[in-house]
């Protein structure tokens, strides 16, 4: 017996319901300058649509997403869909000569991705020099229709992005900082959903109220969108259960203040329980090295219905800026769900062991003002961007766009967390590391002291990670592999390397393609600390890059 159409599609979404669920969700993003006012002062800004953060992005897991940007601006845009696996679509990562040319003034581009075995909270941004400061905003994953958090279920949800905020032209302050090879300034407040409450000088800046019933259970997702800060979130009198951070379960974790660096998020209950009234949210700096931070507190409150007017603010204690300990504390109490459902598949054999060392550098600058200017580097090489995009050299077989022979551990070894050597100097190089297609990567990732060993945010593009271990001082090669934990890590997109310590890392290289690796610091990204990895084919079209869309900018 033939089946007619509709017998054929009520038997495959029998067998297959994700093939009828999943939906293609159509946005636009339009990239326009606002007028803005912040800390007493106005300024134009970045923004899509014109709003400060910009616009929440839905789907749910296995959902088409197809995003419309248009460029109104005088500046170069792309925009990176921060932990998006981006499977074999790697022309819709984002990052500006890496994967793609950037979409000029006055020009569009479609980006086409589908969102698979991901649900949770990322984040969206631009990704080209500093225009990210404005132009952010939220994802939202939802799990398929009919599939349960794995958590009791919230009343409602509240997104909460962390940000910077500076007075000046983030786009002249590191062209400024480009010139003279000097460190950038520092931001001037930090943000609470674009609000930073008030602040010295100007005592009527705005603040972020977040209003919740008694008895209601909120799920709250933060995002850490700063430029340059790690930052502790704290709500006096609450605590929070942390469930899923960079769009991956985890085991509850219950806690009274949340660390997250930047292009992290963090997923967590809040059981409204407490004294009708007014309880401070709080934002403030990690920094335990001399480096200059913005040390502001960013406020923000949270009231519970039938707050009477004029009602004095429950307050709370701020970490002190070099608060090492609870970085840690709340960094390794972090573990994989690790369920039936949500299995942390850690690989458990490795075909590249690799080894990274972190850090920044001194290379001559003849223009420069003391003839010299700051740089970051991985391995000592400091990364120079191209003017043709990575994955566009490698698709076409373009020679000369970059080379391959990123090495795989330090040429010249020293101590690492030790006295620095005397020569600061970095080599310069646009240089990937090559992996077959399946390959399973272990990645040691080592901060060193040179000038300043300072903690570091490291994403990694196109792929989750398991955090298997961490510590201070020089990684251990033959003892610290032996307390690594191959059970239940962390699942993560982006990762805290300690100050002066280590992280490590395992990855599957399922994702065809090239994807970039770097400091989630902009200063450090902007000094060269990134590479890529370049991931093979492997066999047939299920395991290749797609061919790039017929609107790919052209450099």
């Amino acid at each position: 017996m033939v089946m007619s159409w509709v017998q054929t599609l009520l038997f495959l979404s029998v067998l297959f319901p994700a093939l009828v669920e999943s939906k293609i969700r159509h946005y636009n993003f339009t990239v326009v300058l606002k007028n803005t006012t912040r800390l007493c002062a106005t300024k134009p800004i970045v923004t899509v649509n014109g709003k400060f953060p910009g616009p929440t992005l839905y789907a749910r897991e296995g959902d088409n997403v197809l995003v419309r940007v248009t460029n109104h601006v005088q500046y170069n845009v792309t925009i990176h869909w921060h932990g998006v696996r981006q499977l074999r679509t790697g022309w819709s990562d984002g990052p500006a000569y890496i994967t793609q040319c950037p979409i000029q003034p006055g020009q569009n581009y479609l980006y086409n991705f589908t969102v698979t075995g991901q649900r949770g909270t990322l984040l969206w941004h631009a990704h080209i020099s500093w225009l990210r400061s404005t132009m952010h905003g939220a994802i939202v994953i939802l799990p398929k229709k009919g599939v349960p958090y794995p958590f009791p279920k919230p009343d409602k949800e509240k997104i909460i992005i962390l940000g910077e905020w500076w007075k000046a032209d983030t786009e002249a302050v590191v062209s400024q900082a480009m010139q003279t090879g000097l460190p950038p300034n520092i931001s001037d407040a930090h943000t609470i959903n674009g609000h930073s409450g008030p602040v010295p000088n100007c005592s009527i800046a705005g603040a972020y109220t977040l209003h919740v019933e008694h008895g209601k259970t909120y799920l709250l997702r933060v995002i850490n969108a700063a430029v340059n800060d790690e930052l502790f979130f704290k709500i006096a009198g609450h605590n929070l259960t942390v469930v899923e951070v960079d769009a991956a379960y985890t085991k509850p974790y219950k806690t009274d203040i949340l660390f997250l660096g930047p292009g992290q998020t963090t997923t967590a209950l809040l059981k409204a329980v407490e004294g009708i009234g007014k309880y401070l949210i709080a934002i403030s700096p990690f920094m335990d090295t001399i480096v200059a931070v913005d040390n502001l507190t960013g406020m923000g409150y949270l009231r519970y219905n039938n707050t009477l007017a004029f009602t004095r603010t429950t307050l709370t204690s701020i970490p002190p800026v070099n608060a090492t300990a609870l970085t840690s504390v709340f960094s390794e109490s972090l573990r994989s769900l690790n369920s039936k459902e949500y299995p942390a598949n850690v690989p458990l054999t490795v075909d590249h062991s690799l080894f990274f060392t972190i850090g920044v550098g001194i290379n001559p600058c003849a223009t420069c003002v003391n003839g010299s200017r700051s740089v970051a580097a991985i391995n000592n090489v400091s990364f120079v961007m191209p003017t043709t995009a990575l994955l566009q050299a490698h698709y076409y077989g373009i020679s000369g766009i970059f080379t391959d022979d990123f090495p795989a551990k330090p040429l010249m070894p020293f101590n690492y967390t030790g006295n620095p050597p005397s020569n600061l100097q970095t080599m310069n190089g646009t240089k990937a590391y090559r992996l077959a297609y399946n390959s399973t990567v272990q990645l040691v990732i080592q901060g060193n002291s040179i000038i300043a060993p300072e903690s570091h945010p490291t994403h990694l593009h196109g792929f989750n990670f398991f955090a298997v271990g961490r510590g201070v001082g020089n990684f251990d090669p033959e003892n610290d592999p032996q307390k690594f934990n191959l059970v239940d890590p962390v699942e993560r997109n982006t990762i805290s390397v300690p100050t002066a310590g280590w992280t490590a890392i395992r990855f599957r290289a399922d994702n065809p393609g090239i994807w970039f690796f770097h400091c989630h610091l902009e200063v450090h990204t902007t000094w060269g600390l990134k590479m890529a990895f370049l991931v093979e084919n492997g066999d047939g079209p299920n395991e290749s890059l797609v061919p790039p869309p017929s609107d790919l900018p052209q450099c």
